[in-house]
């Protein structure tokens, strides 16, 4: 073999081996086991609420009519304002009625004129009577007259008395202390009696009614529950609570007033009213709200955060956390929602845990690192 030929060997030996090393397959780490929030499943007992749509009134609302006819001549409050009992809000022009207190005070005094010759005539015609200087018929006669002027005295008495509170009327006074609303009139407005005719309205707002209607069926279930000996509901009507239009939930509880004394036979509902506190007249007359008020209570009841439940095609799923830090999937039945969790009727013991959801690498026999974390229904879990 001539030296160049050795040469060659040599070189392919020195440069296979790297490539041959190369070639070899790494070797992946050992995965780690998911990280998953566990909880634990609460017992304890459960005061469902239901969800009604009411609406706002004043304690009072009182409507102003106006109770003479006129042209309005003067508002004297503000709109918006709070108001007191008796206040002046409106007048009206009151020179027609002073016209006719004028009208009346003549017409009295002439009247009592009228009464005392009456009464002087028939005075006179007494002892003239008694010595027969008159007949009987002129006695009867200045009688009769004395009679009539003093019925017209009683009369004319009425009619100034009348047309003195007329007068009064031409001053609208406020009902009540409360809030008072916009004017539906302006000054220089003609204004006349009747239901129709609305000036303004005065609602009282140390108290506010809420109005809302239950179904005959939901009406028919509390109301035998309640009358039961044993009933969980009793005092239930005496804490309701109440949910705004921005999703706050009112500080102050109600309770129920009286339901109406029938069933709406158009819906097929009843009429409820409840009563709230208002110290800081937030609530207005008016407003449109939720009424929640509970109408079942489930002791030692089984709850879970609806999180942790898995959906499909109407059946309910968790995964459970077993021996080993390994979770199984369990069939389950769930009963109503309580705030953000689910009763469980079936399928979970109170020892039971539960993972959260939230990724869908989790399978059922997968070992897993449990993070527990405590959780109160309603809120975030920790």
């Amino acid at each position: 073999m001539n030296t160049l030929k050795k040469i060659k060997i040599l070189l392919f030996i020195l440069v296979i081996p790297p490539f041959l090393f190369s070639c070899k397959k790494e070797i992946a780490p050992e995965a780690k086991p998911l990280e998953i929030s566990i909880v634990k499943v609460l017992q304890q007992d459960v005061r469902l609420e239901s969800e009604f749509t009411g609406q706002t009134f004043g304690q009072s609302d009182i409507q102003i009519n106006p109770r003479v006819d006129g042209v309005i001549e003067s508002l004297n409050f503000k709109e918006g304002g709070l108001v007191t009992k008796g206040q002046l809000l409106y007048t009206i022009d009151p020179l027609p009625f002073q016209e006719k207190v004028h009208q009346s005070e003549a017409n009295l005094a002439e009247m009592q004129a009228r009464l005392a010759k009456t009464k002087s005539d028939y005075d006179m015609m007494v002892p003239l009577a008694k010595m027969n200087a008159v007949s009987q018929r002129e006695l009867i006669a200045a009688k009769s007259a004395y009679s009539a002027a003093t019925a017209s005295i009683k009369a004319a008495n009425a009619n100034l008395e009348n047309s003195k509170i007329e007068l009064g009327y031409c001053r609208v006074l406020a009902p009540i202390s409360g809030l008072i609303g916009i004017s539906k009139v302006r000054v220089g407005d003609y204004v006349r009696p009747g239901a129709a005719s609305v000036l303004n309205t005065v609602s009282d707002l140390g108290d506010v009614r809420v109005r809302f209607t239950m179904s005959e069926q939901e009406y028919l279930r509390i109301f035998r529950e309640i009358t039961k000996k044993d009933s969980n509901l009793k005092g239930a009507g005496k804490s309701i609570s109440l949910i705004l239009s921005d999703g706050s939930e009112y500080s102050e509880k109600g309770k129920i007033s009286f339901a109406d004394r029938q069933i709406d036979p158009t819906t097929g509902a009843v009429t409820f009213e409840a009563a709230f506190a208002n110290p800081d007249q937030l609530i207005r007359p008016g407003q449109f709200v939720k009424v929640h008020v509970v109408t079942d209570v489930r002791k030692s009841a089984l709850i879970i955060p609806k999180r942790s439940v898995i959906e499909m095609q109407g059946f309910y799923q968790v995964y459970v956390l077993g021996n080993g830090n390994k979770v199984d999937m369990k069939m389950i039945q769930i009963g109503p929602s309580y705030k953000d969790s689910y009763i469980v009727t079936d399928g979970l013991t109170a020892n039971d845990k539960v993972a959260l959801g939230g990724t869908s690498l989790l399978k059922s026999g997968s070992v897993v690192t449990p993070k527990i974390n405590d959780w109160t229904p309603g809120k975030a879990e920790n």
